[in-house]
């Protein structure tokens, strides 16, 4: 077994997304404590300028499955072009996104593999020569280290955790791999794409989450003025989501989104244990609710006991006085 670290590239329409390359950057610091080095894979269909992006990021060879077969998505072809890419690079640690997308494929090509994986990390470590992983379970009540008994292995790693690399170094050789697609059992028919947020949930450094306090699909008005005002995405709980105030994609927690922006404000939202699954790893967080005895300020850096509705526009006007502009 070598001492490559793969990274697999995650890419939507508009390009790879973020978490592509803060795998690299875990990689990376697990290459240099194993001495050995990183590359990367990316499938799709014309991907060929996301393989160009991914070979500047320092690693020394990217593999690419570029088929029209994956032009949609299916879980059996694309498990079976991760396993060929897996098989031909015959790395020890194999690297995704603890994304829907990322979470979907490990788990499957894993299996395909008869590999072991370990889910939703958020710190990958190497100690005395093993590989040593930090994950939240019972829904963020607890941290867990888990020591990998050996290589090799597969790990999906929280987003918005570490820092992304720049794609500015000397490019990778590129290679290309073959593999026969089967006829999925399933096709996708017809994409019916929703209305985005301006600001992807998902990737946002800041998120504004509203709950049960916002009383109605109104009450998240004053959140998305302030998210414009700080180039934020809004969020949700269960709560709100279930009650058809907001759509289920803002939807963040155990059974929606796991989000770690620099900030998340959580505004009329008590912090189920549920929900807190989802966020509790963000650096800043910031709550604002009328119960004082809310769970959510145990959590909290900063608490604000007070109507949201009288806090969000009266911070969003302070803050509205300091931009430039």
């Amino acid at each position: 077994m070598s001492n490559h670290i793969l990274t697999i590239a995650e890419g939507r329409a508009e390009g790879l997304r973020k978490v592509s390359f803060e795998l690299v950057n875990v990689a990376q610091q697990l290459a240099a404590a194993l001495g050995g080095d990183v590359q990367g894979a990316v499938l799709g269909t014309n991907v060929g300028a996301w393989a160009d992006t991914l070979a500047k990021t320092g690693m020394s060879q990217v593999y690419v499955v570029d088929d029209a077969g994956l032009a949609n998505f299916a879980p059996e072809s694309y498990t079976s072009a991760l396993a060929a890419i897996i098989t031909q690079a015959n790395p020890s640690i194999v690297l995704f996104g603890a994304t829907g997308w990322g979470k979907e494929v490990s788990a499957r090509v894993a299996a395909r593999l008869d590999w072991g994986l370990v889910t939703d990390c958020t710190v990958a470590q190497v100690v005395n020569g093993a590989l040593v992983l930090t994950r939240p379970i019972y829904a963020g009540k607890a941290i867990a280290q888990v020591k990998a008994k050996g290589f090799p292995v597969m790990v999906s790693m929280r987003p918005n955790l570490v820092p992304p690399v720049e794609a500015d170094k000397p490019a990778a050789p590129i290679q290309a791999v073959t593999v026969t697609l089967k006829e999925p059992r399933a096709k996708v028919i017809e994409t019916v794409v929703k209305q985005k947020s301006k600001v992807d949930l998902g990737e946002a450094s800041i998120v504004i989450s509203g709950g049960r306090g916002v009383k109605g699909p109104e009450g998240f008005a004053p959140l998305e003025e302030l998210a414009d005002t700080l180039n934020a995405a809004v969020g949700a709980s269960r709560a709100a989501v279930d009650a058809g105030w907001i759509d289920y994609t803002h939807q963040v927690g155990q059974t929606g989104k796991t989000v770690s922006p620099k900030m998340y404000i959580a505004a009329g939202i008590s912090g189920a244990i549920q929900h807190l699954a989802g966020m509790s790893s963000s650096k800043l967080i910031v709550a604002i609710n009328k119960d004082p005895d809310a769970p959510i300020f145990k959590i909290a850096d900063y608490g604000i006991v007070g109507d949201l509705f009288d806090v969000i526009p009266a911070l969003n006007a302070e803050i509205k006085k300091i931009q430039p502009g």
